[in-house]
């Protein structure tokens, strides 16, 4: 499981900004105007040899102290101990999100503003991150010039030995910062199990019946099942056997739409989700059948594809819509007209009250595992592209034919191919598709997610 490193600051510091440059596209937004990042935007950073994930959390707003009354005990989350009156002049919103930070990343990177100056509640922030123990980075952004330097002074007083002044914008200062990054990750390995099991994420927005399921498939109440959203806050493991394979089962938090990833609780369940996505072989996807698939869903099914891992898609409550002949088939077809980088991905209808069909999920999950674990030999893969390529001309770059000189497989969960060609840029992105889908028919592997890349020789 990739380290997680997440980005603190308070509204429009620059978090996207430094965002984006670390992990070298602008995947998210970045507007002059506060709170433009309304939840966990996240992205993988690839650097010397390390690979983390990236979060770039909402901004929070400082508000100034001011006598205790209902209306501002109301605004505070957790109400400040007896005489503590330092932590008056942090709203909710700060505390919420270096809550976040503090539980679920593995380095923190605290960012201020050095043209707006150093603020009392940067100084309470950082007081709330030092006692966490956790590792982290200071970095004052928007010095764009020598001349900036020389008003940051306010910054030290925080008493941190390293402080680091960037440029998001300019990239000024990036490098060290990183440097700094890589350093703080911890580099001791995740202890694996020592009996493997097959790994399956429950995924889905809240309230579409992901606990539910988990209690009918262990056969008992491992968690809570209640009709209010949110009931799961945190990733639940739980081992189980079953037709002599051994499982373990990861209900997550329902991921909620952006606009309601405001209290910190649905923050860290969409963190947790992630993290839940990137442990597992397998995520069930479930959908409610009452509402069918939403944008968010799709979303959700994002996240799963970006991770390469095998996903089944489990329409639950299908026993309350009222059935046709065709009901399955045509909710099926809509599945895959909205979702279509998942067409691969199985689809079941099942009740996980009644229990019809949920023990049916087993076994399509050895299914897509026996085809996610699948290798195929060199040989075979290049006689099969020698005669594709007969059947099917490559594309013609600059005037000239591409070639693929050679094809091998290079890992599996996901099945990856690579290409050895003459030109890597002349494959265009529908060329690649069409050839993935000649893979998926050649060699079986219609139910998994599948890597192609092309490589010059």
């Amino acid at each position: 499981m990739k380290p997680i490193v997440a980005i603190v600051g308070r509204s429009n510091v620059g978090k996207s900004t430094l965002f984006n440059r670390l992990i070298g596209k602008s995947k998210a937004i970045v507007k002059a105007e506060p709170g433009v990042t309304r939840d966990l935007n996240y992205g993988d950073v690839v650097e010397r040899g390390t690979t983390f994930t990236l979060i770039d959390t909402g901004g929070f707003e400082a508000i100034p102290a001011r006598p205790m009354g209902t209306d501002f005990i109301r605004q505070m989350r957790t109400v400040p101990r007896k005489g503590d009156r330092r932590d008056l002049t942090i709203p909710a919103k700060v505390r919420e999100q270096a809550m976040l930070a503090i539980e679920e990343a593995d380095v923190i990177i605290f960012l201020m503003d050095g043209r707006d100056g150093f603020l009392p509640s940067d100084r309470d922030v950082a007081d709330i991150l030092r006692k966490s123990g956790k590792p982290i980075v200071y970095a004052v952004n928007k010095i764009d010039t020598t001349k900036q330097e020389q008003g940051v002074s306010d910054f030290f007083s925080l008493g941190m030995e390293n402080l680091f002044l960037v440029s998001s914008e300019q990239g000024r200062g990036v490098d060290e910062l990183l440097d700094a990054i890589i350093s703080l990750i911890p580099k001791t390995p995740i202890k694996e199990e020592k009996e493997e099991r097959i790994k399956l994420a429950i995924v889905g927005r809240p309230n579409v019946g992901k606990s539910s399921l988990v209690n009918r498939l262990l056969g008992y109440e491992r968690v809570v099942v209640s009709e209010i959203p949110g009931t799961t806050r945190d990733a639940i493991d739980t081992p189980f056997n079953y037709n002599k394979k051994k499982y373990m089962l990861i209900d997550t938090a329902g991921i909620r739409k952006k606009a309601r990833i405001g209290m910190r609780l649905e923050q860290y369940s969409v963190m947790s989700a992630i993290k839940s996505i990137e442990r597992c072989d397998i995520a069930f996807l479930i959908i409610d059948a009452t509402t069918g698939i939403t944008e968010q869903d799709e979303k959700v099914a994002g996240l799963i594809y970006e991770r390469g891992k095998g996903c089944i898609i489990v329409v639950n409550k299908w026993d309350l819509p009222a059935k046709e002949t065709n009901t399955a088939k045509e909710y099926a077809e809509r599945i895959r007209w909205k979702a279509k980088f998942l067409q691969f991905a199985p689809i079941m209808f099942v009740s996980a009250i009644t229990g019809q069909r949920v023990f049916k999920i087993l076994a399509v999950v050895e299914e897509v595992l026996t085809q996610l674990e699948k290798r195929i030999p060199t040989a075979q893969l290049n006689k099969f592209f020698n005669t594709f390529n007969k059947n099917h001309q490559p594309p013609i770059y600059k005037n000239k034919l591409v070639k693929v000189y050679y094809i091998t497989q290079t890992d599996i969960k996901p099945p990856t191919f690579v290409g050895f060609v003459n030109y890597p840029e002349g494959i265009y992105f529908s060329y690649e598709r069409f050839l993935i889908n000649q893979i998926r028919e050649a060699f079986a592997l219609d139910k998994v997610p599948i890597r192609l890349y092309f490589r010059k020789r």
